[in-house]
């Protein structure tokens, strides 16, 4: 079965291009708002949306890779792309972080002027877009079961919660006057540890998809349930699953009657396959392995 749908890639890398295009907007107003406005804490904010273009064209590039058909060079496909990317995004995220803590304590042990009001105007305006980004992302990612999707999603809501961060920080400085000037800044370095836990949170499910881990126990006993439901099918065992970007691969032990004819464990294994892809149609590849139910092994 052939693992490039077409619809799935579609939805991401709409999604992709409608991020790419908004957060383009968003860092150059902010960037803006940062320096007129003399607000590190924006400017930070601008970094992280900077970011959000560089991992968002990086997710572009790795969809359309993923979604290429197996070859005689790959050929379970090449779905690992995607959980490569979502590394990459997440690599991107600890860079920015560090970037925003640097500059952070720099500003924190350097005295400068308080930030002005319109910069929270700004900053209402990108909190609103972003988490709106988020909801739209995340539901396209649920929907065709992306990893990369969902972390491109994540890296959206992680960008309105600096901007919540810069517009508290902000705040604090406005109200409180000459010695606040300071919170605009600590605001922006609570940003970068928010941005350093969402990078985990996006490269942990990534490096076990590469690692082949079982990301989904549920999903297991489903495709076990399913399995048995088929006529002729007396035991199953021994069931792996494993992701490959959009797509998933099951490996499994299919008991049958030990009298039963090669032809007919075949016919069983192929019913197998074809009932858990009718249910599951994510699943492009089911490997069956046919056991001899009753005999000594």
């Amino acid at each position: 079965m052939e693992t490039n749908h077409n619809p799935a890639s579609a939805a991401g890398l709409k999604t992709t291009l409608t991020g790419i295009i908004v957060s383009t907007i968003l860092a150059i107003v902010k960037a803006l708002g940062g320096i007129f406005g003399n607000s590190y804490a924006l400017i930070a904010d601008a970094i992280e949306s900077t970011t959000d273009i560089v991992t968002s064209a990086m997710m572009y590039i790795g969809l359309k890779w993923s979604s290429k058909p197996a070859d005689k060079e790959h050929p379970y496909g090449h779905g690992k792309a995607e959980a490569l990317i979502a590394l990459g995004i997440a690599l991107a995220l600890v860079i920015a972080a560090i970037v925003i803590a640097v500059e952070s304590v720099h500003n924190i042990r350097t005295p400068h002027k308080s930030p002005k009001a319109f910069t929270l105007i700004i900053l209402v305006v990108v909190i609103a877009t972003k988490e709106f980004l988020y909801r739209y992302v995340i539901k396209t990612g649920n929907e065709i079961n992306s990893g990369a999707v969902k972390a491109d999603a994540f890296h959206h809501r992680s960008d309105a919660i600096t901007s919540g961060a810069a517009f508290i920080g902000i705040t604090i400085g406005l109200l409180g006057g000459p010695g606040y000037e300071v919170a605009d800044d600590w605001a922006a370095l609570l940003a970068g540890g928010i941005i350093i836990v969402n990078a985990y949170l996006i490269a942990r499910p990534a490096i076990g998809e590469l690692l082949d881990e079982e990301l989904d126990p549920k999903l297991n006993v489903r495709i076990t349930e399913l399995a048995a439901e088929v006529a002729g099918v007396e035991y199953v065992q021994k069931c792996h699953i494993r992701k490959m970007g959009l797509m998933s691969h099951a490996d499994m032990h299919v008991w049958v009657n030990k009298d039963l004819t090669v032809e007919q464990g075949h016919t069983i294994a192929h019913a197998v396959q074809d009932h858990i892809q009718s249910v599951l149609p994510q699943f492009a590849y089911i490997h069956i392995h046919i056991e001899p139910a009753g005999a000594v092994h």
